[in-house]
């Protein structure tokens, strides 16, 4: 048994042991895995007190840990007085209740614990209503092992009236989350159509969405406070921005407005992480349709994190489920600060890779460049010459396009402008010029 250092400040806060399986195929994954699970036990404001693991080949079906363990972690949790026992994987129905009658202590899963803290983190309301939805789909098949305190009484022709208390009071939690559910799923299809409305005005505009993905605590908050700084500067308009795993919650999309009509959306999504609970990520689909949606993303990796490579293929993982895998990515290698003996920063390798830290103005130049050159790359030069009576085709590419030049002529405007190919379509009527071909 691991023990840990307890301040006298944090006496307020619940002590928890905390416990993990290694059955021998997650190599350096479960050393990773357990050090997460204090990291998430802290954010969910909780002090380790102790950690307890054992090696074996599989998981026991009905105890999670082996029967000896179990006598190990019930003394550890009365020598360390621990309030809670917290198990590093979910466990089953069957597990949690045959724990907490062998161990009598509240126990906690991992993904319950990952439930709690995005409940305290939830902020606007479809994020409330969507933790709340999978918390209460998670709690259902467990709810006979939250009641095994409770007596059952004979009867035997199944009707409510004739069942024990403990089986009533069990049944009735049972159709009470059932009916919550079904409340929380037609909540949540009209959050999702108002969100779907606001992305087809955004399409219709075609401003390129850029979304932040990555580990949790990478740095993508801090991304994005750093671009508000620069160019939308309001206070009000930045996300929180804390050391902690999974600070932010809510997606937000902010207008970066970098000059000459080179805007785009930025989006900051929730983090990822090693056994994100897949109930969280179906919860979680129409915000995270916001990184399926996107035309480019930007992926942030904590490049001084030893482990930063294990993250990465976590977040590449996770894009897949989302069937965002085959987006265009630039990846940022973040906190390149604190690796000045392995690499020079900022600077950028190949076409998508850019080494830099987000609390430096040159690093920020150097990826704003970096997200404009991909998100633009498909804009193409082009000349036109507008009538002066067509000036709502002028306005049309002041408010669009990049303009290079603009000539006032004799029989009309003459612009120089990087503009969609679309544009150039639509407009073909007004071109001198556009990608080497002359009309």
């Amino acid at each position: 048994m691991e023990k840990e250092s307890f301040n006298e400040e944090d006496r307020d806060r619940e002590r928890v042991l905390l416990v993990g399986v290694d059955d021998g195929t997650q190599g350096e994954d479960f050393a990773r895995s357990m050090e997460e699970l204090k990291s998430l036990a802290k954010a969910c404001f909780m002090e380790p007190v102790g950690v307890i693991t054992q090696r074996i080949e599989s998981i026991n079906k009905g105890l999670y840990i082996g029967t000896g363990k179990v006598q190990e972690v019930k003394e550890a949790s009365q020598l360390l007085q621990a309030d809670v026992i917290i198990f590093d994987d979910a466990l089953t129905p069957s597990q949690l209740r045959n724990l907490q009658n062998e161990l009598d202590k509240p126990i906690l899963d991992r993904t319950t614990l990952i439930l709690d803290i995005f409940e305290t983190r939830a902020r606007t309301r479809e994020a409330k209503l969507q933790v709340e939805s999978a918390k209460l789909k998670y709690l259902l098949p467990r709810l006979i092992g939250m009641h095994e305190a409770l007596t059952r009484q004979g009867g035997t022709s199944g009707s409510m009236s004739s069942r024990g208390a403990g089986e009533k009071k069990l049944e009735l939690d049972r159709r009470r989350i059932e009916h919550r559910i079904s409340e929380l799923s037609k909540e949540l299809e009209e959050v999702s159509m108002e969100r779907q409305v606001q992305r087809k005005r955004r399409q219709a505009a075609r401003t390129p969405l850029v979304a932040l993905v990555g580990y949790t605590n990478a740095g993508k908050s801090t991304i994005m406070n750093a671009m508000i700084d620069r160019y939308v500067k309001d206070e009000e308009k930045k996300v929180l921005e804390k050391d902690m795993l999974f600070a932010t919650l809510d997606t937000t999309v902010r207008r970066i407005n970098t000059g000459n009509n080179r805007d785009f959306l930025l989006s900051d999504t929730v983090g990822f992480i090693h056994k994100l609970p897949h109930g969280l990520v179906k919860a979680f689909h129409s915000t995270l349709e916001e990184v399926v949606n996107a035309d480019l993303l930007l992926q942030v990796v904590d490049y001084s994190d030893p482990h930063y490579r294990e993250q990465m293929k976590t977040t590449e993982q996770t894009l897949r489920e989302l069937n965002a895998g085959g987006i265009p990515m630039i990846i940022a290698f973040n906190k390149a600060d604190q690796c000045k003996d392995r690499i020079s920063y900022p600077q950028i390798v190949g076409e998508n890779r850019i080494y830099m830290s987000a609390k430096e103005a040159p690093s920020l130049d150097m990826l704003i460049e970096l997200i404009l050159d991909t998100v633009y790359a498909d804009y193409v030069t082009a000349e036109f010459l507008i009538p002066y009576e067509k000036g709502n085709v002028t306005s049309y590419f002041m408010e669009h396009a990049h303009i290079l030049n603009q000539e006032f002529q004799e029989t009309g405007t003459k612009i120089t402008v990087k503009c969609h190919q679309a544009d150039v379509s639509k407009y073909g009527e007004y071109v001198i010029y556009g990608e080497g071909t002359v009309k």
